[in-house]
């Protein structure tokens, strides 16, 4: 769209955002400070959300697990979890939406319709975000993002002028814009995959995944924690959960370079980057032995975003595998300790 296009009578999302530090709020002196970090991945965030399930079912005795933690970083589908956390939900719970009604969100479709979605994908949206939505109604309700039971933080990619976006519970007295929008409304916005949905329109503004630019939101959390909050870089302490690792190397005929041979690997490139990026980042910042990165093994074929049938058939095995290999030290790490009088005081007034 051309410049003279739009209407500049709408306001940039990030007008009147603060240029000094911020005020921290105060925090209890030595307490650790727990950041939960979600990836994107479409129904891939079944694996996030089984191993939470099951370390909620192993070592908190189903309860729900969100209030463990004094903060949550999700993009995408890591968005949606964290929403459904901070609403107050069992991860477990959070689990069986994506098994009960995966297929509506991503019809599976058949040997006809397939190829016809694949082959749109190239010129079009192959999924109707309308189902999205009332889905997400199912669990959050008319729910206001502000009534989190846990500190928030959603990133999106704002497109009206191209800007990333961060949703922010009102954890900070700066944050006043966002607790107002429902829960339902900040999913549909973070998950919105531009080769899947149409950019979501509300006020002026195109508002799309959050994966275009954070896909691994860890450091969107450490640097919101950091600037909110009284804290030393070393009581953060981060639990960073992936959706799967895509094995990616640069071919043969990658390396000629050209658009037609890398319109297909880039965002594959794109996305490993970004993550290995900021995973990179918080460890130089904080400490690695302050990350705790729990992820899928590396395979060459990654379940697809919307395939919802390979993921519920593969995806449960391989949560368990994971933690029965880090569930103990998760334990140990992030489920001590008085976390709900945390959260509290994370809240001011």
């Amino acid at each position: 769209m051309r410049e003279a296009d739009y209407d500049h009578t709408v306001p940039r999302r990030s007008e009147g955002t603060r240029t000094t530090l911020r005020p921290a709020q105060p925090w209890p002196e030595g307490r650790p400070f727990k950041l939960l970090s979600i990836d994107g991945g479409g129904i891939r965030g079944l694996l996030p959300a089984l191993v939470l399930a099951e370390i909620e079912q192993r070592y908190l005795g189903g309860e729900p697990i969100g209030q463990h933690f004094d903060m949550i970083a999700g993009t995408s589908t890591g968005g949606i979890i964290a929403l459904g956390l901070g609403h107050g939900l069992s991860a477990r719970e959070i689990a069986a939406f994506y098994i009960e009604r995966g297929d509506r969100v991503f019809p599976p479709g058949n040997w006809i319709t397939r190829p016809l979605r694949s082959a749109l994908g190239w010129v079009g949206i192959t999924h109707d975000r309308r189902i999205l939505e009332a889905e997400l109604r199912r669990i959050l309700g008319h729910e206001t993002f502000g009534n989190s039971q846990v500190p928030l933080c959603i990133p999106a990619f704002e497109g009206r002028y191209g800007e990333p976006y961060v949703y922010k519970t009102p954890h900070h007295p700066d944050y006043k814009r966002d607790g107002r929008e429902r829960m339902v409304d900040v999913g549909v916005a973070t998950a919105a995959a531009p080769t899947v949905y149409r950019a979501v329109e509300r006020d002026g503004y195109a508002l799309l995944d959050g994966g275009i630019w954070a896909n691994n939101p860890v450091m969107v959390g450490v640097v919101d924690a950091l600037s909110c909050f009284a804290i030393e870089r070393r009581q953060l302490h981060v639990l960073s959960l992936g959706t799967g690792r895509e094995r990616f190397r640069v071919g043969r005929w990658a390396r000629v370079g050209g658009k037609l041979l890398w319109a297909g690997p880039f965002v594959s490139a794109a996305m490993a980057a970004q993550s290995h990026n900021a995973l990179g980042q918080a460890g130089l910042l904080l400490g690695r032995d302050r990350i705790t990165r729990i992820d899928g093994p590396e395979t060459a074929e990654l379940v697809d975003l919307t395939e919802v049938r390979r993921a519920v058939k593969e995806l449960p095995g391989i949560a368990r595998i994971l933690v029965e290999g880090m569930g103990k030290q998760v334990a140990d790490q992030f489920l001590t300790g008085n976390q709900r009088e945390a959260a509290r005081l994370s809240r001011p007034g």
